[in-house]
């Protein structure tokens, strides 16, 4: 399986972004559909993926405590700040032998729309890489489907998933 240099940059933007709640706490995602578009920050094609999830309060809290969780045991540092109404995200994570040392600025409302913009530096370099960065954009479109139950991911190539379940732990919800 071939990972992309985006996928490295992705992986350490979900680490470096779900974390406990410190002086600052994240906002509350509004529940219903949310159409989430990561990429490498580049634009370069195929560097990008978009998926819809279906948010409610609880799949937010777990999503958080799962970061919390990750941060916990991977992360010597973990800073979270308001600096001019965005949030700031400073950490130093370990992956495998790797550190990876990570800012991340999130902005918008939560409510509506909200941008998250990462850079990373690894070292080593972590599958050849020094650097890397990630850009996800997230919007709420609207009311969940009647189908769906809280968790449920759709992938762009249409590929339906519940994180929920997937995580573990987590009962199945209707």
């Amino acid at each position: 399986m071939k990972i992309r240099p985006s996928a490295i940059a992705l992986f350490t933007l979900a680490c470096s972004t779900a974390l406990p709640a410190l002086a600052i706490d994240y906002p509350a995602r509004k529940p219903g559909l949310w159409e989430i578009q990561t990429g490498d920050g580049t634009g370069a094609k195929g560097a990008s993926q978009t998926v819809q999830q279906r948010i409610d309060a609880a799949t937010d809290k777990a999503l958080r405590d799962m970061g919390q969780g990750m941060g916990k045991d991977s992360c010597s540092k973990q800073e979270l700040r308001n600096e001019g109404g965005k949030l700031v995200v400073d950490s130093v994570c370990k992956v495998g032998p790797t550190t990876a040392t990570t800012h991340a600025v999130m902005s918008g409302d939560f409510s509506s729309a909200y941008r998250m913009e990462s850079k990373s530096s690894y070292s080593p370099p972590l599958m050849g890489r020094a650097e890397g960065s990630a850009v996800m954009e997230a919007r709420w479109i609207g009311p969940c489907k009647a189908d769906q139950k809280p968790g449920d991911m759709v992938m762009s190539n249409g590929m339906k998933m519940n994180v929920l379940e997937m995580m573990g732990g987590h009962k199945k919800q209707k």
